[in-house]
């Protein structure tokens, strides 16, 4: 398998970086999906803003033909938060396929990647994991090619008749 070039360090870095804010995001977004779905369809309320009920109030979900529907009025926080992970979870694609690409791993890596915005919890332990990685190849490229360069080249032996 390929291994990144040398120039590309300061863009795995930054990549890296914007995978991790990106991974912690998206995780706190799908647990906030999870329990909001759990209260939902479990206990038949939705979480609204302003509104009839006050500042921050659960509305009834009743059920009709065409699926569940709110009662309530105001700014329909669920359906909101539902939203927002959809597109940090865009942004966390584009994060993976950064890292990915860059570190040039190969695809089943980039499909555990993306998993990680899908299956609640494994964000956080993919974040953990991956930059651990990273971080670590990265130290263990640079120190081995310092080395590389500090090393006294082999001094040149003169070939001769029975050399060649």
């Amino acid at each position: 398998m390929p291994q990144p070039k040398l120039a590309t360090f300061p863009a795995i870095r930054g990549a890296l970086r914007f995978y991790q804010i990106a991974s912690v995001i998206t995780g706190v977004m799908l647990l906030l999906l999870c329990a909001e779905m759990l209260i939902k369809y479990a206990f038949g309320y939705e979480l609204f803003l302003a509104g009839s009920g006050g500042f921050l109030w659960f509305a009834p979900v009743v059920e009709t033909a065409a699926g569940h529907d709110s009662t309530g009025d105001g700014v329909n926080l669920s359906l909101g938060i539902l939203i927002a992970h959809g597109w940090f979870y865009v942004v966390y694609l584009f994060a993976c396929f950064r890292v990915w690409s860059l570190m040039r791993w190969g695809f089943g890596r980039f499909i555990t990647l993306a998993l990680g915005g899908i299956v609640p919890l494994l964000s956080f332990f993919m974040e953990a994991r991956v930059a651990r990685e990273v971080k670590a190849y990265l130290a263990e490229r640079e120190a081995s090619e310092s080395a590389a360069a500090q090393a006294p080249a082999a001094p040149a032996t003169p070939a001769t008749e029975g050399t060649r």
